[in-house]
């Protein structure tokens, strides 16, 4: 059983050697560590058509299932990858972060053909992370769950983009620091539809669920529902108009 605790401080009284496998891998086996170490140490960082050919080798025993034709970009960073799920013809650009860290659960899944470009993070805090075909997730874009996060099919997220799953914290607690706060106090999951559109810096929080169709424009921050075939612009986003018909 996992003794870390997912958003609190680490126990320092624990060996730095238990704290490391705790975070990373997150499973009690050691073999399965010594592989991790092995692959991430020998193959990460392998350039041109030969590290993704090595790649897609050695990595594949780390997912819980990766399917045909994945491409695995260098120096990706993978946090309790056993909860990673891949489909075929998927694709993980250069220093792309995965972290399905969490006890209780499900983690990331990245169903066919999914993008997910350079320097980009999917982060859970006990949360999951559905990605679902054909989505596409620009670079430096950052997705956290301490909920359910879904992305509906074919739907593009642009640069920078930030997006949000999860509850509110207990701000009325005066007497601790913000970063040692309880759990949240609501669930707040975030679901975004089919062939969606999200612009380039956008933030989008928790709750504010996106139906089918929706455009979000560049630098927007959207707090509520987004009705479908629709566009919404601002800070906070509102609806501007609906999506005309060709």
């Amino acid at each position: 059983m996992n003794t870390y605790k997912v958003g609190e401080s680490i126990d320092r009284k624990r060996s730095p050697l238990s704290q490391y496998k705790e975070l990373m891998v997150g499973t009690s086996g050691w073999f399965y560590f010594i592989y991790f170490e092995l692959v991430i140490t020998l193959f990460s960082g392998i350039p041109g058509l030969l590290g993704l050919f090595l790649r897609r080798i050695a990595y594949r025993p780390l997912f819980k299932k990766m399917g045909r034709g994945v491409i695995i970009g260098k120096h990706i960073v993978l946090r309790h990858p056993h909860k990673i799920s891949v489909a075929d013809g998927s694709f993980i650009d250069d220093h792309v972060m995965l972290d399905a860290k969490g006890e209780a659960n499900d983690g990331i899944q990245l169903e066919e053909a999914v993008f997910i470009g350079r320097n980009s993070i999917l982060s859970c805090k006990n949360g999951n992370i559905i990605l679902k075909a054909r989505s596409n997730i620009g670079f430096n874009c950052e997705l956290f769950a301490s909920q359910t996060m879904i992305v509906g099919e074919d739907t593009l997220i642009a640069a920078y983009s930030y997006l949000l799953a999860g509850g509110t914290y207990q701000t009325h607690l005066k007497a601790i620091p913000v970063s040692k706060f309880p759990d949240y106090e609501s669930d707040q999951n975030l679901t975004i539809g089919r062939g969606v559109w999200i612009g380039a810096h956008c933030v989008i929080l928790a709750g504010s669920n996106i139906e089918d169709d929706v455009i979000i424009a560049a630098g927007s921050i959207l707090n509520k529902k987004a009705k479908t075939k629709s566009i919404y612009a601002g800070t906070p986003a509102k609806l501007i108009s609906p999506r005309e018909e060709a």
